[in-house]
């Protein structure tokens, strides 16, 4: 930290692409997916401007450039590096690189994603005390995931590592992670994504006035105890009042448990009656619902849930918006177990919803270590696909320690084509 403190300031209109910059903002005040990284393209220049900072931090060292009148570091050409290795090295140098950008964007998710559950946390913290303020640090979140989202081109649905924080933040964003990027598949406004978002994030926020032991519904509730837990869609309908939440989502915490077909709680409305953003947040409420349940011993793999959802669940839900989340998730979702058609077993990193029977898998090769594993993907694997779903339990044991299935599931997005922004993890 001191010696990021120490990099010098430098005049906004004084940058350029290749500077290594630092924003002193928070992460939910810039639409960059960090606040560290080095300057790649005009645009972010005109993006910086538009902020109104008149300064930044910059690293002479990291970055590819110094300003006018410093010398330039001497570098050795790159094609004068790789011209003298032989194609073994070469081979090495071209894993090591594949190893380190996997690396590098899987990292950048978590940070993302870290960020993102302390200020939900922040919010909750701030709703019984500060209802107002909740509701626009709210906004201001789901403000910063969709700025995150607006790039060119598709975006993947890709699977975290287990540091997704605790099931009450990690369901809160995998549902408004999930229900932004649905919404953003059928070309919602930016006010409606803000509506659906904010919505999302708070759609259980009636239950931080339940007993801990009866905010998950459990099959072995009393008639009582039912009701009891039903009641947190009221409780959330009135701290949502108290936090002056607008209509929209609004209308979000108040239907997200009903069903399209009028078999839901607390009103029995059918799908005519509920909003757009509240059939999305019911359907993925119900996806994460079932791979990420409190008995983590009954949870579903991915697959195994969207499954369930379209054979049993049909009249449940919205049924083009069904459709078009099985499109956008995958018919095999990140964190699904599958054996390849060459009879590897693999688990489904990443998806991208263009090519849905074609993800990015993590392979179980006995050869290299895991730590030196590098995700295949299948849409360059024409001869390579899917043949089935599995079960953790059904893996050999040898592959069930390789890929180490995740016992809670946890998901971000990612550009599909390759990263912009070169980001540095703060410490």
């Amino acid at each position: 930290m001191k010696e990021k403190n120490s990099d010098p300031l430098i005049d906004v209109n004084q940058l350029k692409v290749g500077m290594f910059i630092h924003l002193d903002l928070g992460w939910m005040s810039h639409p960059f997916p960090l606040s560290s990284f080095k300057l790649s393209s005009e645009d972010q220049l005109v993006v910086l401007r538009r902020l109104g900072l008149t300064q930044v931090r910059w690293s002479p060292g990291k970055s590819d450039l110094k300003l006018e009148g410093e010398a330039l570091a001497p570098a050795a050409p790159r094609e004068a590096q790789t011209a003298e290795m032989s194609p073994e090295d070469l081979a090495r140098e071209a894993r090591r690189l594949a190893l380190q950008a996997q690396r590098d964007a899987l990292a950048l998710c978590e940070k993302q994603y870290g960020e993102a559950g302390k200020a939900f946390n922040m919010v909750m913290e701030l709703v019984p005390k500060q209802p107002v303020m909740a509701r626009e640090q709210s906004e201001a979140l789901t403000a910063a995931l969709l700025d995150k989202m607006l790039i060119e081109g598709d975006l993947n649905i890709r699977l975290l590592s287990e540091g997704a924080g605790d099931r009450v933040t990690a369901h809160a964003l995998n549902v408004s992670i999930i229900s932004l990027l649905l919404g953003r598949a059928f070309g919602m406004s930016r006010d409606e994504m803000m509506d659906l978002g904010v919505g999302a994030l708070m759609h259980d926020v009636g239950k931080s006035e339940l007993p801990a032991r009866l905010r998950h519904r459990d099959d072995s509730f009393t008639a009582v105890e039912t009701q009891t837990y039903q009641s947190h869609v009221a409780k959330g309908v009135a701290i949502a009042q108290s936090m002056a939440m607008s209509p929209g989502p609004l209308l979000v915490i108040a239907q997200h448990h009903e069903n399209a077909d009028g078999s839901g709680f607390p009103q029995k409305l059918n799908m005519d009656r509920m909003s757009a953003a509240a059939r999305i947040v019911a359907l993925v409420n119900r996806f994460d619902g079932l791979c990420n349940p409190v008995q983590i011993s009954r949870s579903l793999t991915p697959h195994e849930a969207l499954s369930l959802m379209f054979a049993q669940g049909r009249n449940r839900f919205d049924s083009t918006m069904l459709n078009a989340f099985i499109r956008m998730m995958g018919v095999y979702p990140p964190g699904s177990i599958v054996q390849l058609t060459d009879d590897r077993y693999a688990i489904v990193d990443a998806v991208n919803s263009s090519r849905p029977l074609k993800p990015k898998v993590l392979v179980h090769d006995a050869k290299v270590p895991r730590e030196e594993a590098l995700i295949l993907n299948l849409e360059e694997q024409p001869d390579l696909g899917i043949r089935r779903s599995l079960k953790a339990q059904q893996l050999p044991r040898a592959a069930l320690d390789y890929l180490s299935p995740r016992a809670r599931v946890a998901y971000f997005f990612e550009s599909a084509g390759p990263i912009t922004v070169s980001g540095e993890l703060a410490a």
